[in-house]
C-alpha cells in the first residue's frame, strides 16, 4: 500500500532499503536453553543484568542457575533503574568494568534493563565518554568503533521492543530531557522470548506497555516512506530507513494481535494464550520500527517523561531522587497520550494507512464522518479501557508546560524527521494542546 500524499519531493530518491534483526527464539518455557544458546556463542563468563523489581519475582536468579550448570559462570548486576537515567548507566558500566571482564551481556527484564545492558555493552567495548554516544544535539552523537560483546535479551515485560531494537533510551537528568544512543551494534545478538515470564506483570503496567507496542506499530506504519528520502550512500545509512515493505509486514501483524489479545492480557494477567500474543506483538512491533523508526508521539514521550512532576502509577518503583523529580510517567503511557492527536496531524500524509491501521486494531470500527477521526478514536477507546489517564492534564501538566515540552519535543529530530510530513513547533505545540484531555 502506498503512502498517498507525503509531501516530500526528492531530487534523487532513495531506492534502497535496510533491514536488520537480532536472532529469534520466541516460545513458552525458551528461558530454559539460554544456557545452551550462550555456549554457542562462546560465553564462559556472563555478565547478567537485571533490576530489583525482577529480581525480587526470582527469574533472574533461576536462570543464572540453569545457565551455570552448563559450565557458564555468571555475575549478575540486579540494580538497573526502571527508565534509566545517565547516572544509573554509569553506576551500571563501573559495575560490569570492575567486575569484568566478560565473554557476553545477559539482559533479564524490561527495556529498562536491557537498555542497561546495552550501554553497558557498549563501554565495556569502546573507549570515550557514555554521553559521546548519545544522539546529538544532547550528546556527541559518535558511532561504536569497535564491535560489541554478545548481547542476549530476554524480555519480562511485553511492550519496549529493545530486544529487537538498536536503541537505548535514557533520561539525561540535567538536561531534563529523554533520548537515547542509537546504532545497529547495539542490536541483541539474540532476542529469547519466553511468555510465562510476563505473567506476573500487573495490570497498568502490562497497559502502560501495551501501549508502547500498538504506538510502536503505528508510527513504524505510519512513518515517511524510505523511497521519499534523498538517496544515501552505504556510510550514510542509519537504523531508522522509514516504513518500508518488510517492516509494514511485522507492524500489521502486531496489530492485528493486539486487536485480539490486549485488553484480554490486562484484565486475565493469567491467560497464558493472550499473554503469549502480546509478547509475540511486543517483538513483531520491535521488528518493524526498529527498521523504519517512530515519529510524533515518541518526541513527545521523551520531555513528557523528562519533565514530570508528581504523577506516579501505582506499581511502579518509588522515586530514588535521581530523576531530579518525584513524579515518573511510563514510557508507554507517555507515548499514548500525544499519540491520537499526532495520528490525526498525520492523517493527510497517508490516508489510507491510517484507516488500514485503524481496521487492523478494531474490525468493527465505524468509519467517522471525517476519516482522519477514525483511527484517534479507536486508539482512544483502546486506552480508555485498559486504564490509561485521560491526557495529559491527568498526569500533571497543563496549558502553562507546553512551551518547554515543545522545546523538549524539537530536540528529537532524529524521530521527527521519520514523521510523514514536516512539523514545526507550532505543530507540536497544537498536538500537545490537543492532548491535555482526551476524554
Amino acid at each position: 500500500m502506498s503512502h498517498d500524499a507525503s509531501g516530500f519531493a526528492p531530487d534523487h530518491p532513495e531506492t534502497v532499503f535496510t533491514y536488520g534483526a537480532p536472532g529469534l527464539k520466541l516460545g513458552v518455557g525458551a528461558r530454559h536453553e539460554l544456557g545452551h544458546d550462550l555456549a554457542v556463542l562462546g560465553a564462559r563468563r556472563v555478565l547478567l543484568v537485571t533490576d530489583p523489581g525482577v529480581a525480587a519475582t526470582g527469574a533472574p536468579a533461576e536462570i543464572a542457575e540453569r545457565v551455570g550448570r552448563d559450565g557458564i559462570d555468571v555475575v549478575t548486576f540486579d540494580r538497573s533503574r526502571v527508565e534509566p537515567t545517565d547516572a544509573s548507566l554509569l553506576e551500571a558500566i563501573s559495575f560490569a568494568r570492575e567486575n569484568g571482564p566478560f565473554d557476553a551481556v545477559l539482559a533479564v527484564g524490561g527495556g529498562s534493563s536491557i537498555d542497561t545492558a546495552k550501554a553497558v555493552d557498549l563501554m565495556l567495548t569502546n573507549d570515550g565518554e557514555l554521553m559521546d554516544y548519545v544522539n546529538a544535539p544532547v550528546g556527541g552523537g559518535r558511532a561504536p568503533a569497535n564491535p560489541l560483546l554478545p548481547l542476549v535479551a530476554v524480555p519480562t515485560t511485553t511492550g519496549t521492543g529493545s530486544e529487537s531494537t538498536t536503541i537505548c533510551v535514557l533520561d539525561v537528568v540535567s538536561q531534563h530531557v529523554k533520548t537515547g544512543i542509537s546504532h545497529p551494534r547495539l542490536r541483541p545478538t539474540l532476542a529469547v522470548v519466553d511468555p510465562e515470564l510476563t505473567l506476573t506483570q500487573p495490570a497498568n503496567v502490562t497497559a502502560a506497555s501495551g501501549l508502547d507496542i500498538l504506538c510502536h506499530a503505528l508510527e513504524s506504519y505510519t512513518a515517511r516512506p524510505y523511497a521519499s528520502y534523498e538517496a544515501k550512500t552505504a556510510d550514510q545509512r542509519v537504523p531508522y530507513c522509514g516504513s518500508n515493505p518488510i517492516s509494514d509486514v511485522w507492524s500489521e501483524r502486531a496489530l492485528a494481535l493486539m486487536a485480539t489479545s490486549f485488553r484480554r492480557a490486562v484484565t486475565h494477567g493469567g491467560d497464558l494464550e493472550a499473554r503469549t500474543q502480546v509478547a509475540t506483538a511486543a517483538t513483531f512491533a520491535g521488528l518493524g520500527f526498529g527498521n523504519a523508526g517512530v515519529h510524533i508521539p515518541h518526541a513527545n514521550a521523551y520531555p513528557i517523561a523528562g519533565q514530570v512532576r508528581e504523577f506516579r502509577p501505582d506499581h511502579y518503583p518509588a522515586d530514588d531522587g535521581a530523576s531530579g523529580h518525584a513524579g515518573l510517567v511510563p514510557h508507554g503511557m507517555a507515548v499514548s497520550l500525544t499519540a491520537p492527536a499526532a495520528f490525526r496531524f498525520t492523517f493527510d500524509a497517508a490516508p489510507d494507512r491510517h484507516v488500514r491501521a485503524a481496521r487492523l486494531l478494531d474490525p468493527d470500527a465505524v468509519m467517522t464522518d471525517d476519516p482522519a477521526d477514525l483511527l484517534p478514536q479507536v486508539l482512544t477507546a483502546v486506552m480508555r479501557d485498559v486504564g490509561i489517564p485521560a491526557g495529559l492534564a491527568a498526569v500533571g501538566f497543563g496549558a502553562a508546560d507546553l512551551d518547554p515540552l515543545v522545546e523538549g519535543a524539537m530536540k528529537q529530530q532524529r524521530l521527527l524527521a521519520t514523521a510523514p510530513r514536516e512539523v514545526t513547533e507550532d505543530d507540536v505545540a497544537g498536538i500537545l494542546d490537543a492532548s491535555l484531555e482526551l476524554w
